[in-house]
Parts: structure tokens; sequence; C-alpha cells
């Protein structure tokens, strides 16, 4: 079952301020593969639980991560495939985050 990115419903005042209708938000903002999905769900449920130092964002608490992994009693090829899709999400991530901070 696929995770919405964002919690609450687009207020159709605000949307109408800027030209915009609510069926222009009735579909997710980019289509995810089906191979993707599972490791999409994974980061979504575990991205409030970034590793931050001085410098901004450094990384997933892998400790979180794999609590997750676990939970979903995969088998070991499923486990670590799983655990480097997410990883190339969170390098994804981390360089847009910090682009965007320069």
């Amino acid at each position: 079952m696929a995770q919405a990115l964002y919690a609450t419903e687009p207020n159709i005042n605000e949307l109408e301020a800027f030209g915009f209708t609510a069926e222009d938000f009735a579909q997710p903002p980019v289509a995810i593969w089906p191979d993707n999905q599972a490791a999409v769900e994974l980061f979504i449920s575990i991205s409030t639980q970034w590793r931050t130092g001085p410098g901004g964002m450094t990384g997933l608490d892998y400790n979180v991560l794999f609590y997750r992994l676990d939970r979903l009693q995969l088998n070991p090829e499923q486990h670590e495939q799983l655990f480097q899709d997410v990883r190339s999400i969170e390098i994804e991530a981390l360089a847009a985050v910090h682009q965007q901070s320069q």
C-alpha cells in the first residue's frame, strides 16, 4: 500500500489563489515504478530519522533502518537489496539537500 508524501489535503482557497484546483493534485507528483515501491515506502517511513551534525544532515540513522528491515522478515538477499535501494535514495536526497544549502 502506497503512502502519501503529504498528510493533509490541499486548501482549496490557497490553491485557487495560485490558479490551481484540487484536481491538479489528485495524483502523486511523480510515478513510482513497482520495482522501487518498497524502497520508497521504507524511505518515507523513516524520513524523520536523519543524523545531523554542524554541517546539517549526514545520513539516515541506520539503527532505525535496520530495525524496520528486520520487521519485514525478508530473506537475506531481499534484505540486502532493499537496504541498498534505500541507500541510493538517501545518497540522492543528501545531494539535493546539500546542493540547496549552497
